[in-house]
C-alpha cells in the first residue's frame, strides 16, 4: 500500500501537489484508473482513483472516507537539539514510524544548539508518516526555552518527566507513568540539564527517571523514551 499526503482535502476530488503528483507518475507509474489512498494528516483516509495522470497536477475522485480513531494517550517529547542536525532528524523519523504525538525544541543552560531548521524535520516526519502508514501528522513546535515549558500551565494534566543522567535514579520511565495518559517527557542536551534547571523542574512538577542503566545520546534517549510509552499502551 502506499499512502500520498496532501493538506486541506475536500472531496469529492483531490489535486496532488508537483512532489506527490511525480512520485505517483514517474516513480510508481501510476495510470487513469488506478487506485490509490490519500491522507490528510489530520486523521482521515480517502480511497481514491486517479481521474488524471499528470506529474504537475494529478487528479483523483474520492470513493471512500475513513476517520482514524484517536490514540486513548498523547506521546509529548521536549528534546534539546543535537549539535549535528542529521541526529535530530534521524531520531525524527525513527519516533514518526513508532509513533508520537507532538515534538518541542529546548533551549537549555548547556544546549549545543539553539536553532535548527524545522521545515526539513517537518519533511522527515511527513516521510516517516507515509512509510509506516499513520494517519495524523505529529505537532511539531519551534524552539522554546525551558522555563517557558517549566511555567505553562497547558501541561497541568500532563504526567511530567525528566530524564537525566544519574547513576542513582531508581524510577525507570517504564514504570513511573501510567497507561491512557498525556506524557510530557523532557530530554537535554549532549551536556545535560544543568543542576539549576533539574531543581526548577522538580519544583514544577516533574519527576526524574531512568531510561535505563547505560548512558545515551541525547538522540538515543529520545527514540528510548517514545519506544517505552508506546509499548506501556501496547
Amino acid at each position: 500500500m502506499q499512502l500520498f499526503f496532501q493538506e486541506n482535502i475536500s472531496p469529492p476530488l483531490i489535486h496532488l501537489d508537483p512532489d506527490e503528483s511525480k512520485h505517483l507518475c514517474r516513480v510508481l507509474r501510476k495510470k487513469q484508473g488506478d487506485h490509490v489512498n490519500v491522507t490528510d494528516g489530520a486523521g482521515k483516509l480517502f480511497e481514491c482513483v486517479i481521474l488524471e495522470a499528470n506529474p504537475k497536477k494529478t487528479s483523483l475522485k474520492v470513493l471512500q472516507t475513513i476517520e482514524v480513531e484517536v490514540e486513548s494517550f498523547h506521546i509529548h517529547l521536549a528534546i534539546a537539539p543535537t549539535k549535528s542536525p542529521d541526529r535530530m532528524e534521524w531520531m525524527v523519523e525513527k519516533i514518526t514510524e513508532i509513533g508520537f504525538h507532538e515534538l518541542t525544541l529546548l533551549e537549555t543552560m548547556n544546549s549545543e544548539r539553539t536553532y535548527l531548521k524545522t521545515d526539513r524535520l517537518e519533511k522527515k516526519i511527513i516521510s516517516a508518516c507515509k512509510q509506516s502508514l499513520k494517519y495524523r501528522i505529529p505537532t511539531l513546535n519551534p524552539i522554546s526555552k525551558l522555563d517557558e515549558i517549566l511555567n505553562s500551565k497547558e501541561f497541568e494534566d500532563y504526567q511530567k518527566f525528566i530524564a537525566y543522567v544519574d547513576e542513582n535514579h531508581d524510577h525507570h520511565l517504564f514504570d513511573s507513568a501510567e497507561a491512557n495518559g498525556k506524557y510530557l517527557v523532557l530530554i537535554g542536551p549532549e551536556g545535560d540539564f544543568d543542576p539549576i534547571e533539574i531543581e526548577k523542574a522538580f519544583r514544577a512538577g516533574f519527576k526524574p527517571v531512568s531510561l535505563g542503566r547505560a548512558r545515551l545520546r541525547t538522540e538515543t534517549a529520545g527514540l528510548a523514551a517514545v519506544q517505552m510509552l508506546q509499548t506501556l499502551n501496547r
